[in-house]
């Protein structure tokens, strides 16, 4: 199965905060995403876990 689950951190406080599924095969850099972290209280980026 090409789609794995992957885990988003917030590059601020360091914390994991969503999950979310991509495909490897097609995309193999790092997911980065704009995503509100509640333990920040603000939009931060958020980068996909190793």
């Amino acid at each position: 199965m090409a789609r794995e689950i992957i885990t988003l951190v917030c590059t601020e406080c360091k914390r994991k905060n969503y999950t979310t599924t991509k495909n490897k095969r097609k995309h193999p850099d790092r997911l980065e995403l704009r995503k509100y972290c509640r333990f920040c209280r603000k939009h931060t980026i958020h980068r996909e876990a190793k």
